[in-house]
């Protein structure tokens, strides 16, 4: 039988109390412990329900009641109880190392042929002179899929007006002046004469006078 010495004792259902030693004048029970509760009562609990636990204490799978029923208090009466016990299972989990795993990675390499289609775009910039005067800015358009974009320069444009510079007035003014000359005019005088014998001479004069 297992020697149990001053520690905490822990029930079922949450008591808890301290194993004490019996009194000098009680007799000696080496099948049971006498375990004094929190709240100074004495009962005795068998030797045999309790479990050692990690931290130094005991663990008795009974609860209160139960432990009144069997085990009692003490008393120095020469009645020995003898309690009738029934097992329980109490089940504790912990963690136990129970070994360990190395993983070491290695790196293969292989070479495969890929061969996929790759797409490329090129652009082609072609200028085209055009040299058109235009009235504003001209925009972006797309024609038969070509992307035209207008480049405009600011040109200085030299025109040729008339322009009146000046006006000359000419006038007309009428001068008189005398200058005296010397002119020889003549004068022409016909004579006539009624006689017969001068109509031919007559004739004569006249026509020499028209020729005139």
């Amino acid at each position: 039988m297992q020697s149990v010495h001053a520690d905490v004792v822990r029930g079922k259902d949450g008591w808890c109390g301290t194993v004490v030693p019996a009194a000098p004048h009680t007799p000696s029970d080496p099948e049971h412990v006498c375990v004094q509760l929190e709240s100074g009562e004495q009962l005795l609990v068998p030797a045999a329900v309790l479990i050692p636990q990690q931290d130094g204490g005991y663990y008795v799978p009974l609860r209160l009641a139960e432990l009144a029923r069997i085990g009692g208090c003490p008393d120095t009466s020469n009645e020995r109880v003898i309690p009738v016990l029934v097992e329980e299972l109490a089940v504790q989990k912990r963690v136990v190392e129970t070994g360990k795993v190395r993983i070491t990675k290695t790196v293969h390499e292989r070479e495969e042929v890929v061969d996929e289609p790759l797409v490329r775009e090129e652009v082609e910039v072609e200028r085209v002179p055009i040299q058109r005067v235009v009235d504003g800015p001209v925009p972006i358009r797309d024609e038969d899929g070509t992307t035209i974009i207008p480049i405009l320069e600011e040109v200085l444009v030299v025109e040729k007006r008339l322009m009146l510079k000046e006006e000359l007035h000419i006038r007309k003014r009428r001068v008189e002046i005398h200058q005296p000359q010397q002119v020889t005019l003549r004068c022409e005088e016909a004579r006539i004469e009624r006689e017969e014998a001068h109509i031919e001479r007559l004739h004569n004069t006249e026509q020499e006078n028209r020729a005139i």
